[in-house]
């Protein structure tokens, strides 16, 4: 029995049957269009040799067409009555037995995903998307490559490119793990209730090779965010905080990096920020990790 998905009707009878109405503290905006979930995993490349995770599944409608490609799915969903009903839905639509797990769990708290996926597919509320994000990149290595649907704007900042006007502390955590791209563009009219603001689609790969270990990571994420704490300010003034208080040890360790003490965070790439925590190891009240 092929796999069926989910439509706009049978979306709104399901959320009434289960008492749901779609909230914006949760960033419910359910997908009701079957020819843009089916996009979402198209771009996303994912074939029946993929194991799949997806967080926040909600009703159901992108788990589905995930589903139907015969790859395994992860289902991690905060919601316990969405959680409960999912393997219902999935049932119904022709899933078959063991293809789907639902780990009923706040997305930030996950630590241990069944199956070790490959893949991330989801769509993601815009309070907790970058969060969600680098906790999976952090703790799920085996996590390879995925396409997120978020919102433009969060979209746009993950794949922005050093100098560009919304280049930041995200685009460069992100960028630790691996490349990110803007993959596509979706309809505000494809979702229920209909959002007032744009969305898009976002694609990453992680590197073959991890750029440092777990304390290089820290410390280079606790310079990026002193970095971008206050936009457009030199970085021998922005890293004062972080090298006890001196200019001129920040300015010392920048040269020591290769990077001019009068550049900004805004101009500088994940390798130059490496750089500058890989100088700053062994400098007296240098950055340690947090």
């Amino acid at each position: 029995m092929p796999v069926t998905l989910l439509g706009a009707a049978e979306i709104r009878a399901l959320a009434a049957d289960l008492d749901v109405t779609p909230t914006k503290k949760l960033g419910q905006n359910f997908v009701v269009d079957a020819n843009t979930v089916r996009k979402i995993v198209n771009v996303a490349g994912v074939t029946d040799a993929d194991r799949v995770v997806e967080v926040g599944p909600g009703l159901g409608s992108l788990t589905l067409a995930i589903l139907e490609t015969g790859a395994p799915v992860t289902a991690v969903e905060i919601d316990h009555r969405l959680a409960a009903h999912l393997p219902v839905t999935a049932a119904a639509h022709g899933v078959a037995d063991g293809a789907l797990t639902v780990v009923d769990a706040d997305a930030l708290r996950v630590t241990e995903l069944p199956g070790e996926p490959n893949v991330l597919v989801a769509n993601l509320p815009y309070n907790v998307s970058v969060p969600v994000l680098l906790h999976f990149m952090e703790n799920f290595s085996y996590l390879e490559r995925g396409v997120v649907m978020v919102q433009a704007e969060v979209g746009e900042r993950l794949a922005a490119p050093p100098g560009s006007k919304v280049y930041g502390a995200p685009s460069v955590k992100a960028a630790w793990y691996g490349p990110w791209r803007l993959a596509g563009t979706v309809s505000r009219q494809v979702f229920w209730p209909v959002p007032n603001v744009d969305s898009v689609l976002v694609g990453f790969r992680r590197d073959p090779a991890p750029r440092g270990d777990e304390t290089l990571r820290r410390a280079t994420f606790r310079i990026v965010d002193a970095a971008f704490q206050q936009r457009r300010k030199m970085l021998r003034q922005a890293l004062t905080g972080v090298f006890g208080g001196s200019s001129g040890l920040a300015s010392a360790v920048l040269e020591s990096a290769g990077v001019e003490p009068t550049a900004r965070g805004e101009q500088l790439t994940i390798d130059d920020f490496v750089a500058i925590a890989r100088a700053s190891d062994g400098t007296p009240q240098a950055v340690t990790a947090v």
